[in-house]
């Protein structure tokens, strides 16, 4: 049968969408960023990042802002992983392998 007059299966696509919002908010040299992550059933985890020039060095706040979000993200995501983690481990009842 040719390729065109094939009937294909449809499969209906399920989408989810999840935000994130991140508040930065510096004093003096110091930067910290919070990194909320809302998704679909109403769950919420927060990423904390900090940042500040180390003596000597120029006080650059974009640079900080980009540094403190980055270091919130990386802890959103961990803190991701270990949830991740713990439902697999809580439906098969043993060690989640994540590949990290």
């Amino acid at each position: 049968m040719p390729a065109w007059n094939r009937t294909e299966e449809v499969a209906t696509m399920h989408t989810n969408e999840w935000r994130v919002d991140i508040h930065i908010d510096q004093q003096y040299r110091h930067t910290r960023a919070r990194a909320w992550l809302h998704n679909a059933d109403d769950s919420t985890l927060v990423g904390v990042g900090t940042a500040h020039p180390k003596t000597g060095e120029a006080d650059v706040p974009e640079i900080g802002d980009e540094l403190a979000v980055a270091r919130a993200l990386v802890h959103l995501a961990e803190q991701l992983m270990n949830t991740c983690r713990a439902d697999i481990e809580a439906i098969t009842h043993g060690p989640a392998r994540l590949g990290d």
